[in-house]
């Protein structure tokens, strides 16, 4: 009998019973574009094939979807995605529940980089770092450190995202002798590669369109937007610096007053088994975040794909995620009177 109410549930949101699909979907809060259908594709629809209980999703942009979370009387999502960082910003806010993460069994298989907070964990990884286009940029030109962005065969010809400089000010930080802490010791440096800068992106789409269009043929970029324009015939190459990359982990969590506690932590631990896992890096090419998830031999030789503790000792600079909350206003700010104006 449940089954059936269950099955009338879903026929009734698919003719348009929105109401109904509201009421007894599961609420999931994400980005749109590529990284809602990510969700849905590999976690959603094998949570519903688990429970029979559909997923709904509202979409928006990070920092959008944290101020309307902070106006909300009741949360409008049982599940929030968010950047690590900015999962402390709705953390310090009270926007979270605990985790008990006795209720999530794959916890246990969650590398430690992805234990971000008592409130958020890891759903996938990636890195910032250099994609450029080999069939624009003199063969003579490498890309082996980071400091190699400063060269000055690059005049006007880089990108990077304007809504969060924290990668390229915590990397010119580290060249300078210090790091994301003690940011300001970069500043000279990083005012520097000022004329390598053609253009700052403001989304996923605009910086594809970017480097696809050869406008800037090398990019701070994120790695699985990279690979995702290689499968749609892109030349782009993705380095991995001597440096390491800028780790990015997107995550997870329950929001506080959800009235489907039980069913977010079957959700979240569908996200982390193996077996999804290893579909989210096979489709989109994302580090998986736990350590049992399968991976080919020709995934893992992709820069920024890590399957090995070393890789993650190793090959990622990691900003403090509680830092980069309390920085990213003033770095931004910063970023944009020093060096996008």
């Amino acid at each position: 009998m449940i089954r059936k109410l269950l099955t009338l549930c879903v026929l009734s949101a698919t003719l348009g019973g929105t109401g109904a699909w509201a009421q007894d979907a599961l609420v999931v809060s994400t980005w749109g574009g590529s990284f809602r259908d990510l969700i849905d594709e590999n976690i959603g629809k094998e949570f519903t094939r688990q429970t029979g209980v559909p997923v709904k999703y509202i979409t928006g942009g990070t920092i959008d979807r944290l101020n309307k979370a902070k106006l909300a009387s009741k949360p409008e999502s049982d599940i929030t995605f968010t950047t690590s960082h900015v999962g402390w910003l709705y953390a310090d806010g009270n926007l979270f529940e605990t985790l008990d993460t006795s209720k999530i069994p794959n916890f246990g298989n969650l590398v430690d980089l992805a234990k971000i907070s008592p409130y958020h964990i890891g759903s996938w990884a990636y890195v910032y770092t250099i994609g450029y286009r080999a069939d624009m940029i003199p063969p003579s030109v490498k890309f082996d450190s980071w400091n190699d962005l400063w060269n000055p065969a690059l005049k006007g010809k880089i990108s990077a995202p304007d809504f969060d400089p924290s990668h390229i000010i915590a990397v010119s930080a580290m060249l300078s002798g210090g790091d994301a802490k003690s940011w300001e010791k970069g500043q000279q440096k990083l005012k520097a590669l000022k004329p390598n800068f053609k253009a700052f992106y403001t989304n996923d789409a605009n910086a594809q369109q970017l480097i696809a269009t050869g406008e800037t043929p090398v990019e701070v970029i994120l790695s699985m937007n990279a690979y995702h324009m290689v499968n749609q015939g892109v030349p782009v190459k993705v380095v991995m610096p001597k440096e390491g990359a800028v780790l990015g982990v997107d995550t997870m969590a329950i929001m506080k007053g959800s009235t489907k506690a039980d069913l977010a932590y079957k959700f979240m631990n569908i996200a982390l088994s193996p077996e999804v896992q290893s579909k989210i890096v096979a489709s989109k090419k994302a580090s998986p975040v736990v350590d049992n998830a399968k991976v080919s031999a020709e995934d893992a030789k992709l820069p920024g794909v890590f399957t090995t503790k070393e890789q993650w000792a190793k090959q990622t600079i990691v900003i403090d995620n509680k830092l980069r909350a309390e920085k990213t206003a003033e770095w931004r700010k910063w970023f944009t009177e020093n060096i996008m104006n």
